[in-house]
């Protein structure tokens, strides 16, 4: 009987497990939309204009300093090795992680909406600043 009880109890935890994991996606999608309008507001403004260039060749060298590091990672003897060991041990972890992960996942959500919340107090802080410059011209201060 106990097979019995442990598999709709699987069914359900596979179940809650792919909410959480949905959940987490919409607040990376709420976290990238966020980000996206950061980025609009900023380039609407001339000042940051010139910034935003700096940080886009920033990130565009970090994406690509990470694509070589995992494509070369991911073409080593050590990670052919790792990749073996770490399907073994997939199996004796997955229930740790799985309740590791219910534990912590409200913390995720909850840190994950925070971050979201702050970007959008940054993004219209940064509308009511432009919409004044926008107005004088192109004053370098503009509450003086």
């Amino acid at each position: 009987m106990s097979d019995e009880q442990a598999t709709p109890q699987a069914a359900q935890q596979k179940s809650t497990t792919g909410e959480v994991w949905h959940e987490v996606g919409k607040q990376f999608e709420v976290l990238g939309n966020s980000l996206a309008n950061a980025f609009r507001t900023m380039w609407e403004d001339e000042n940051t204009r010139s910034h935003m260039h700096e940080m886009q060749n920033g990130l565009e060298t970090m994406i690509n300093e990470v694509n070589k590091a995992i494509k070369e990672a991911a073409q080593s003897p050590q990670a052919h090795k790792a990749r073996t060991d770490a399907g073994k041990a997939a199996q004796s972890v997955r229930a740790a992680g799985e309740k590791t992960w219910q534990e912590t996942r409200p913390q995720l959500v909850s840190a994950l909406r925070q971050l979201s919340a702050e970007l959008q107090k940054t993004i219209t802080k940064l509308e009511e600043q432009t919409k004044p410059s926008a107005s004088e011209g192109t004053s370098d201060k503009p509450g003086d």
